[in-house]
């Protein structure tokens, strides 16, 4: 959609919103973070600095305003404390992103610690009314194995509501653990069949979910891991929804075949749990089309070939792998980080459209629960909406001065689909850091082909994934190209606002992609 046809659906949905916003100038300052002050009219929690700034923008001197993911985390793998839980107990309103953005344990510590009634608006799952527009989540790392994950699919009844899933049973001829790594590089452990199967061998994924992980064997072989599946609520209630046995086919046994079943050995799949049918399948996006399939268990195999080879790293914190150095054969969890999440991209703020109908919605919703603010909810929004109209135009015209065969992205985590989508620019890729795992040489040429095919001029680093990129580093150092800082989930002693995050990305792209020899070190 142009910039043109983009501007006209949003203001036709603003003008349907009649009386919504008054011209006028208001003031966006944030009340002290630790508690309710006394002018302030609402106390409001947020999952996120960037949500949070955007109600402060809106709000003013009526709102107080917390984020439980601090400005420098991660939405995808922050762990809510008690004192996030302390202050969410005092909301009168709480705004979260939804589209699976949040880790399911900051939702369940709101849903848990909200007081009765507390209004809880997922922003980004009713964009359309207020302008606004989603994306599918395009993913697509390229690995030369099975990425492997695990889903839910299907609603669940019942607000805050997951599925568990629980594995019971391995035969095999060595140890499988499944794990997840997070963005410092720590591993948290989920199966682990060395020590027996209990309760620990579970995990819960929210409906329509899915989580990248780690699949690790120590031996080559023919395993079969039996998994089975619970509904689970709130209140501690749930019910069984099913259950079966999914086959691996692990190192020489993979070379051997499938004995006729269909042999995954690429692309992207997962063993999902289905709410509404209570099955248990494989689903894999093919690889050459795109399109999802699901499998029956009893009918695929799951290849981990040799090519999966890899060795105990030495760390102290994979200890639980085995002896340093020795061989394990491994689908690696590729994205680093919790990153559960659906089929639609949540990081919907890249598109500053998409922020201007967070903005109508916080206004509408602030009102609802301050009737007596409105003429101030009003003025702010208004005053904040101009200025973030003519930061949606900066950064268009920014990136628009790019010449168009150098609107490229390359960066560290899929977090610019929307950015891509609005401004006129394409994700050539992500390459992800993976704590534990150095990518193969086979990867390692694919990501030089596309930044010398595609004649890619620089590559772009989040702050708070940039120090564990190293492979990206290394190849930009190689093929002397650029190496850059672009701002997705959150923000850092350098950038601390919306405004301020998507006009430094702007100007960013545009000096390292706009002319050769441009990219910063």
């Amino acid at each position: 959609m142009s910039r043109t046809a983009r501007r006209v659906r949003t203001a036709g949905a603003a003008a349907g919103l009649a009386g919504l916003l008054l011209a006028a100038v208001g003031t966006g300052c944030s009340a002290p973070a630790g508690g309710r002050s006394g002018d302030a009219a609402l106390h409001v929690s947020t999952t996120t600095a960037v949500i949070a700034d955007l109600v402060r923008n809106v709000g003013g001197d009526r709102v107080d305003v917390t984020s439980v993911v601090p400005p420098h985390g991660d939405p995808h793998s922050y762990e809510p404390s008690p004192g996030d839980a302390a202050r969410v107990a005092r909301s009168d309103l709480v705004f979260s992103n939804g589209l699976l953005l949040e880790e399911p344990g900051i939702l369940k510590m709101i849903h848990t610690n909200a007081p009765e009634g507390t209004p809880k608006v997922a922003l980004g799952e009713k964009l359309e009314p207020y302008g606004g527009s989603v994306i599918e989540l395009k993913e697509d790392l390229g690995l030369d194995v099975l990425w492997l994950g695990w889903a839910v699919e299907g609603e669940v009844a019942g607000d805050g509501s997951q599925v568990r899933t629980t594995v019971t049973g391995l035969e095999g001829p060595g140890d499988l653990r499944v794990y997840l790594t997070d963005t410092l590089g720590t591993p948290t452990v989920t199966v682990d069949s060395a020590d027996g199967f209990d309760a620990r061998d579970s995990f819960a994924l929210p409906p329509e979910a899915h989580t990248h992980v780690n699949w690790a064997f120590s031996a080559p072989g023919t395993y079969r891991l039996t998994v089975t599946g619970r509904t689970e609520a709130l209140d501690g209630t749930g019910a069984p929804i099913g259950g079966g046995t999914v086959t691996f086919a692990v190192g020489a046994a993979a070379a051997e075949g499938a004995g006729g079943r269909t042999l995954l050995d690429g692309g992207h799949a997962d063993i999902a749990l289905d709410a509404r049918t209570r099955t248990v399948r494989v689903r894999a996006d093919d690889p050459a089309t795109g399109r999802r399939t699901h499998h029956p268990l009893d009918s695929v195999v799951l290849s981990v070939p040799d090519r999966a080879r890899e060795t105990v790293p030495a760390e102290g914190a994979y200890r639980f792998l085995g002896s340093p150095g020795a061989p394990l054969w491994l689908l690696p969890q590729a994205v680093v980080g919790k990153h559960v999440h659906g089929d639609l991209d949540p990081h919907t703020w890249q598109d500053v459209g998409n922020a201007e109908a967070y903005v109508r919605r916080i206004q509408a919703e602030l009102t609802a629960a301050d009737p007596a603010g409105r003429a101030a909810y009003e003025r702010n929004a208004a005053a904040y909406l101009g200025r973030l109209g003519r930061l949606d135009e900066e950064v268009a015209r920014t990136l628009g001065g790019i010449p168009a065969a150098r609107r490229r992205l390359v960066t560290t985590h899929d977090a610019f689909g929307y950015l891509a989508h609005a401004y006129g620019m394409e994700v050539a890729g992500f390459v992800v850091p993976v704590p534990s795992r150095e990518p193969s040489a086979a990867e390692v040429r694919r990501l030089r082909a596309t930044i010398r095919e595609q004649r890619i001029p620089a590559v772009f680093l989040e702050p708070n994934l940039a120090a564990r990129a190293d492979v990206l580093r290394r190849v930009a150092e190689d093929e002397g190209i650029g190496i850059c800082t672009v701002y997705g989930d959150s923000f850092d002693d350098k950038v601390h606002d919306y405004v301020a995050m998507m006009r430094h990305n702007a100007n960013e792209l545009a000096r390292c992609l706009g002319r050769k020899g441009s990219g910063a070190r």
